[in-house]
């Protein structure tokens, strides 16, 4: 009876484990499925960055330490290096709106009293043979008077060769206002590159002459969302200024700087490793004084509008499905070729 009895528990656990085990085969078959599923319906990378764009406060800060000298003005951010006597970085969101503003230069160069250190002074450019060049331009801060006279401290200002602030860097500051004015809104950083001294200094206060300056754009607006960066030698120049273009990752890599790292990492990677000066319309920008009297009534069109729930769980999605599609991507790659899995398998990519 006994034996029986226990033949009969040993056939239930038995039974038991079968129904576990099928239910495991089940659960695992549904695992695979859903990642099968999640490969072929995944946005593509391009898709997911055309789509992606989300509001992010202070997207165009880069990263900085605590103590770093970090002073807000109306219309920009910058960061103070003292060694240097100017600024690392300034950094700035610029709308299209904002173009057509009808506030006129001030020319009031001036000390910055918010640099707790001190800033540069006038008298470190006199004589100098440098000139005063502006790194958020005046021009993109005609929205506001206020604005306007803030752009002229000194902690705005670097030493440029005359021909290269007159010039090609001013060129490509009426190339970024028509970056604005095309896209609807861009981030922007500027700076001077502090990364290859020693430097030639100017002036009691001992203001580094930079060798070159960089500038990096991001366009964060629906439906094409793309970078660029920019390096130029501190010289005037007669080339193309497509011929300067690079990836923002080229320019972190060059200034020790971290920019747009607000983004999803997905997004920053992919957008700060590619640019496409084709995506981007070069032309100058130039606002008429029709326009510009559009803006002071009140009509011309906002360059902004607000994200939605839908939008930000879709983002959400949407970056896990893409990451899940490049991170088995990654894997597969170690046992099949990238040209074969790409050809037999092309919803991967």
């Amino acid at each position: 009876m006994a034996t029986k009895k226990q033949t009969t528990t040993q056939t239930r656990k038995v039974t038991k484990a079968k129904k576990r085990g099928k239910r495991l085969l089940l659960l695992l078959a549904l695992v695979v499925v859903l990642w099968l599923l999640s490969l072929v319906f995944a946005p593509s990378e391009d898709e997911y960055l055309q789509s992606g764009a989300t509001y992010i406060v202070d997207l165009e800060l880069p990263a900085y330490d605590e103590g770093e000298i970090v002073v807000r003005h109306p219309g920009f951010t910058l960061l103070y290096d003292e060694e240097h006597e100017q600024a690392r970085w300034v950094a700035y969101h610029l709308t299209r709106d904002e173009l057509y503003g009808t506030a006129k230069r001030k020319d009031n160069f001036r000390a910055d009293p918010s640099i707790p250190t001190g800033s540069a002074e006038l008298a470190d450019y006199r004589g100098s043979g440098y000139d005063r060049g502006h790194l958020i331009p005046a021009g993109d801060l005609t929205w506001s008077d206020e604005a306007m006279s803030a752009s002229f401290f000194l902690s705005n200002m670097s030493p440029q060769d005359g021909s290269f602030n007159r010039g090609i860097w001013s060129q490509l500051e009426a190339v970024v206002r028509n970056f604005a004015d095309t896209e609807g809104a861009v981030y922007v950083v500027t700076g001077p590159v502090l990364t290859d001294g020693p430097y030639q200094t100017i002036g009691a206060n001992e203001v580094s002459v930079p060798n070159s300056y960089y500038k990096v754009i991001l366009d964060y607006e629906e439906p094409e969302l793309k970078a660029i960066g920019f390096v130029l030698p501190n010289e005037g120049s007669k080339s193309d200024l497509k011929s300067f273009a690079t990836t923002v990752r080229e320019v972190e890599e060059l200034t020790g700087l971290d920019f747009f790292h607000r983004l999803p990492d997905m997004q920053e990677e992919l957008l700060e490793t590619r640019y496409d000066t084709e995506a981007w319309d070069f032309s100058p920008f130039t606002a008429s004084e029709q326009a510009r009297q559009a803006y002071e009534s009140g009509t011309v069109h906002p360059a902004q509008t607000e994200s939605g729930t839908y939008r930000l769980i879709k983002g959400t999605l949407d970056t896990v499905l893409v990451t899940i599609k490049r991170e088995s991507r990654s894997l597969i790659e170690l046992f099949i070729p990238r040209a074969q899995l790409k050809t037999a398998v092309p919803f991967l990519y």
